[in-house]
């Protein structure tokens, strides 16, 4: 039996390794002592397993796979349930071992049998849980299922469908209250008023609709018509924010402590269709992006209509394998935050797309043949998106490590809203009094964070002026060390 075990039973069961081997003896014999009888039990039994293993391969039970994530999209740290429903669509009967393949981030894959004890008919469901401690696509399955002959000779395994993706999206942090609203007010919204002062003769009215303000009562009119009556001299807008999500390789690599040439980690693998791929992200742009949708989630809540640039002014996610729409830049309400979520998901740096050079001379380069290389960070492709929603709200620039004359051409963006806030995370935030100085120069509210930074804390670092960069648990480490 031990040396029966050391063969391979993807092909054949111990039944039919030890059919064949029998055969063989019985060939053998047959050719020593001349019998006839012995040499047709020895083709017998030679011929019976590869007939079972020709019908296992030729032969393919018929399978159909319905897959479901209870959340479809999940958080990263939640947990999402997976239903599957495998039926057979094909004739046939008899038991067979099924397994779901998941990335190896989830664990061991889960292995059950077809038909299931609690079977409906022809369908057996399954339900099991996972949970991503990063966030990404995965691919979940396929469903691969292991069949045998009616002699338990031979095994097959294949896949009966394709899988499904399993988007995981960053989850927001809860970020205090500050001042971001400015004149707008805290609630989200903010008062046009129509007619310049209004007498209560010319007012405008309408009839009272559930949910209206009592403040808003106009009574000489109530009394007129018999039924409450509210004011209509005053429109409420919904206020608009604007997010510049920095994307750059360079910008996020600048500076860093190099652990990798091409900046892939492992943590953050992701699979996206049939083909794996890593995200290329580093500790610094993971801060980046949970800001992002912290920020996203926190102007949501308070009405905001929210619109996501890149540094180039192009549309933030439009190289997003997750993103719903990648052309889309505006987004409102809480489908539109779900939208974000699911954008960021997949979210990764670029080395190419915006190129590398310095941005002060706001020109694109040309290639020898006199075409423009693409847009640059902060050009004026960006000034021109931003001055066309000017002061209907604040702008919120999240960005990597910037040199001094990217600095100088993103600083006259402040001047297109009402409020403009910068948060830059880098390894070393102590490195950019310069950078941040520009920044607060051209109006801009400069923050600078390191990766170790809790976010609520570099948020609410904007009421406080972001005099100073924040150290993050790593600096302030070092500098207890110093002082020893």
């Amino acid at each position: 039996m031990a040396l029966i075990d050391r063969f391979p039973k993807h092909i054949f069961t111990n039944r039919g390794w030890g059919l064949l081997g029998a055969g063989a003896v019985f060939l053998l014999a047959a050719q020593i002592m001349g019998r006839r009888d012995l040499l047709a039990l020895a083709i017998l039994l030679v011929v019976l397993p590869l007939l079972s293993l020709a019908g296992t391969r030729a032969l393919k039970p018929n399978f159909q796979v319905y897959r479901e994530f209870s959340p479809a999209s999940v958080e990263t740290s939640a947990t999402t349930t997976v239903r599957l429903a495998v039926a057979r669509t094909g004739t046939g009967s008899g038991q067979a071992l099924m397994e779901e393949r998941l990335p190896a981030r989830f664990g061991e894959s889960p292995v059950f049998r077809f038909p299931a004890r609690t079977a409906e008919g022809r369908t057996s469901r399954y339900e099991y849980h996972l949970r991503s401690g990063k966030r990404g696509q995965f691919l979940i399955g396929p469903v691969t299922a292991e069949f045998s002959d009616p002699f338990g000779l031979s095994l097959h395994r294949h896949a009966i469908d394709d899988g499904d993706i399993l988007t995981v999206t960053p989850a927001a942090v809860e970020l205090p209250a500050t001042g971001l609203a400015g004149a707008r007010g805290h609630d989200g919204v903010t008062a046009t008023r129509i007619r310049a002062n209004p007498s209560d003769d010319d007012v405008m009215t309408r009839e009272y609709r559930h949910g209206d303000p009592m403040r808003r009562v106009h009574w000489a009119a109530t009394a007129r018509h018999g039924e409450l009556m509210v004011r209509q001299e005053e429109s409420v807008t919904t206020p608009e924010a604007t997010v510049i999500l920095d994307q750059r390789l360079a910008a996020f690599t600048r500076g860093a402590d190099h652990r990798g040439a091409d900046h892939r980690s492992a943590d953050h693998r992701g699979t996206f269709g049939p083909d794996s791929h890593e995200l290329v992200t580093t500790d610094a742009f993971e801060w980046a992006v949970t800001a992002a949708v912290s920020i996203a989630a926190h102007l949501a809540e308070r009405n905001y209509a929210l619109r996501f640039l890149d540094v180039a002014g192009e549309p933030a996610f439009q190289h997003s394998r997750s993103a719903p729409e990648p052309d889309a830049e505006e987004y409102a309400g809480a489908s539109g935050l779900q939208s974000v979520a699911e954008a960021l998901a997949a979210i990764q740096l670029s080395g190419s797309h915006h190129g590398h050079r310095d941005p002060a001379s706001r020109r694109a380069p040309r290639h020898p043949s006199g075409a423009e290389a693409g847009p640059q960070p902060f050009d004026d492709r960006l000034m021109d998106k931003l001055a066309a929603h000017r002061m209907r709200g604040p702008v919120l620039a999240i960005l990597g490590n910037l040199t001094p004359a990217e600095a100088r051409a993103l600083s006259p963006a402040a001047g297109y809203a009402a409020n403009a806030f910068a948060l830059v995370v880098t390894e070393r935030p102590g490195d950019l009094d310069e950078v941040l100085g520009i920044l607060r120069l051209g109006g801009w509210r400069a923050v600078a964070a390191a990766p170790s930074t809790p976010l609520a804390a570099a948020w609410s670092a904007f009421d406080d002026g972001g005099a100073a960069p924040l150290a993050g648990a790593a600096d302030v480490r070092r500098g207890a060390g110093a002082r020893r």
